[in-house]
C-alpha cells in the first residue's frame, strides 16, 4: 500500500476506534464526548506541542552568525525542497540525534544535537537535515502529533472504563457487561498504540525517500543512519521521553527497545531503511543510464 494512503487509513482507523470506544462506554453522549476530547487535545497539540518539546530538550535557537555552517545547510536544502526556511536549533546533548517540529512549513523548526554535529560529516548532516525537512514538507509532525493525541485519548477513556468495570460500571442495566468493559479497556489501548506506531514508521520511510530526492545522495543518509543507530545502541539521550520518541530521526530508546516486537517500534529498523534507500540509489542509476542513452 502507498505510504500516504496507509497513513490516511491508519488515522481514520484510530479515529473510528476512539468514537466507537466512546460509544460503548457512554452511547451517543460518549461518542460526542470522545470527539470533543480528541478535538480539544489536537487543538492544544497543534499550537503548543512544538514549543513544549523544544523547551524540554533545552534547544537553543541559532542563526547565520552563531552557527553559519548548519544554518547554510538548512537554508540551501529548504530552497531545494521549496519550503520556507525553518527556525534552526541546537540541543546541548552529546548523543547524536535530530528532529523537526511545528504545525506547518510556515511554523517549523529543525533541531540537531551537538553530538550529531560532532559525529557526522557535512554530506551526512545534509542527509539528516533533508530527512527532517521532508517531514516538514509533508506535515508529518502534525500527523504524528494527531496520532499520538488520539491514541492518548483512547488510553484515557480505557482507564475510565477499567475503573467503571471494577467499581460498579455494570449496575446500570444499559451499561455494557463489566467483563467486556474490562477486556476492552486492556485491549484497545494496545491496538491504538500499534496503529500509532504504524503511522510513525510509514512517515519515516516517506521522509527517507524525500531526503534522497532533495539531496540526490541517498548514500549520505544511509551512512548517517548507520552511524546514528550504532551510537544510539550504546547511549540514550538524558531527557528522552517515550511521548516524543517518534519525532527523532533515530529512536532515542534504540538501546533499550532492541528486544521489543516491531509492532511497538516508533521507527522501522535501520536495516530496512537503508535497504529502501538502496532501492532509491538503483532507481537513480537506472534513470541516469537512460538519460545518457538518449543523449547519444
Amino acid at each position: 500500500m502507498n505510504e500516504r494512503l496507509k497513513t490516511v487509513f491508519l488515522l481514520t482507523l484510530l479515529s473510528v476506534l476512539l468514537v466507537w470506544l466512546g460509544g460503548i462506554f457512554g452511547g451517543t453522549t460518549g461518542m460526542v464526548i470522545a470527539l470533543l476530547m480528541a478535538g480539544g487535545m489536537n487543538f492544544y497539540a497543534y499550537y503548543y506541542s512544538d514549543k513544549m518539546v523544544l523547551k524540554h530538550y533545552n534547544a537553543v535557537e541559532v542563526d547565520r552568525n552563531s552557527a553559519p555552517g548548519l544554518y547554510k545547510i538548512v537554508e540551501e536544502l529548504s530552497a531545494k525542497a521549496a519550503i520556507p526556511m525553518p527556525k534552526v536549533y541546537i540541543i546541548p546533548e552529546s548523543v547524536p540525534n535530530a528532529f523537526a517540529t511545528g504545525r506547518n512549513p510556515e511554523n517549523a523548526a529543525v533541531a540537531v544535537t551537538e553530538g550529531l554535529l560532532n559525529l557526522l560529516d557535512e554530506e551526512e548532516i545534509e542527509g539528516v537535515i533533508a530527512h527532517e525537512l521532508s517531514h516538514v514538507k509533508h506535515y508529518d509532525i502534525l500527523v504524528g502529533t494527531v496520532a499520538a493525541t488520539i491514541a492518548g485519548a483512547i488510553a484515557l477513556i480505557a482507564n475510565i472504563m477499567q475503573f467503571a468495570s471494577i467499581f460498579g460500571g455494570g449496575r446500570d442495566e444499559n451499561a455494557p457487561n463489566p467483563i467486556v468493559m474490562l477486556a476492552l479497556s486492556l485491549i484497545l489501548p494496545i491496538a491504538a498504540t500499534v496503529i500509532q506506531m504504524s503511522v510513525s514508521r510509514s512517515r519515516e520511510y516517506m521522509a527517507d525517500a524525500g531526503a534522497a530526492a532533495i539531496t540526490g545522495r541517498p548514500e549520505a543518509l544511509q551512512s548517517a543512519l548507520q552511524k546514528l543507530e550504532n551510537y544510539a545502541k550504546g547511549g540514550m539521550m538524558r531527557q528522552a521521553q517515550p511521548e516524543n520518541a517518534h519525532m527523532f530521526i533515530i529512536n532515542p530508546f534504540s538501546g533499550k527497545n532492541i528486544n521489543f516486537t516491531s509492532l511497538f517500534q516508533t521507527h522501522p529498523s535501520t536495516a530496512d531503511r537503508i535497504a529502501r534507500l538502496e532501492q532509491a540509489k538503483a532507481t537513480r542509476t537506472t534513470k541516469t543510464a537512460g538519460s545518457n542513452y538518449f543523449r547519444k
